[in-house]
């Protein structure tokens, strides 16, 4: 018998870069996939300098204090996705794009969820830690899915938990016949300074987080990157082929670098929803 070759998932690895370039690659790569001919794309990246992202349908100026993001020079982003308010520094940051023929299968796009992050509990756990998921391990009367204004202040049935405490975000979004998804994995606990950007600062909105430092896992970045990518590749059997943008894709980034992502018509407002 022939053994089965492993489906081919493109792994784009990009450097820390500003908030708006990063979320003009994440749509780019949305934007320029076809689920009928494309392969699916995992891409990793980080933050310089750090950046605070809204959820799709936020409004910057009832959630965030913009006076203070100004005053300490911090960028403000929107993102495709919904969800709350993330401030990013010292992370790892994965999205992937690709169709639902392409992953498991998911009974709901809830489950979906389940079904795409099941890489992350991968993850955690060759770091040796105890990982798993809200619905699974939140502490008793803990209440899922209520919506926050800062991400890291609520959880989600899916979300991951590292010893009962919330460690990153994930958050989707569909169009027809595509999922993309993206999510942040800390490296050091900085939801107490991004609290600091919120409206609302009340600190309890920044407890029950934890991020690897905290947890003990003190490896390289590379070597992180590494074994999450591992991780990746060994939960759904794909193999992995490093890329890079292809000429669409980065002519669609600099489009919406500058005719989105650069404005505060999008990042602030909202325009074009």
């Amino acid at each position: 018998m022939t053994a089965q070759t492993a489906p081919t998932w493109r792994l784009i690895e990009t450097p820390s870069l500003p908030g708006a370039e990063n979320m003009a690659i994440d749509e780019a790569l949305l934007r320029s996939f076809d689920p009928s001919s494309s392969l699916p794309a995992l891409r990793l990246y980080g933050w310089n300098p750090p950046t605070l992202s809204l959820g799709r349908f936020q409004k910057a100026a009832e959630v965030l204090d913009l006076e203070r993001c100004r005053a300490d020079g911090v960028a403000v982003v929107r993102r495709v996705t919904g969800g709350g308010v993330i401030y990013h520094a010292d992370e790892l940051t994965y999205s992937l794009v690709c169709s639902p023929s392409q992953i498991p299968p998911a009974s709901s796009i809830k489950d979906s969820f389940r079904v795409l992050t099941g890489f992350l509990l991968a993850f955690y756990r060759t770091l040796g830690l105890d990982a798993s998921y809200a619905a699974d391990a939140a502490p008793e009367g803990t209440c899922l899915g209520e919506r926050t204004a800062f991400c890291f202040a609520g959880k989600e049935s899916f979300d991951v938990l590292v010893n009962g405490s919330k460690i990153g975000g994930n958050a989707q979004r569909r169009l027809k016949g595509i999922i993309f998804q993206h999510g942040s994995i800390p490296l050091h606990n900085r939801a107490v300074t991004g609290l600091t950007y919120m409206r609302d600062q009340a600190p309890e909105h920044a407890e029950g987080t934890v991020s690897l430092t905290d947890c003990g896992v003190g490896a390289d970045r590379d070597l992180l990157l590494q074994k999450l990518s591992g991780s990746f590749a060994g939960y759904f059997g794909v193999e992995l082929t490093k890329d890079i943008l292809s000429d669409q894709e980065q002519t669609d980034m600099n489009e919406l670098l500058s005719s989105k992502y650069s404005t505060e018509q999008w990042n602030l407002e909202g325009a074009g929803l």
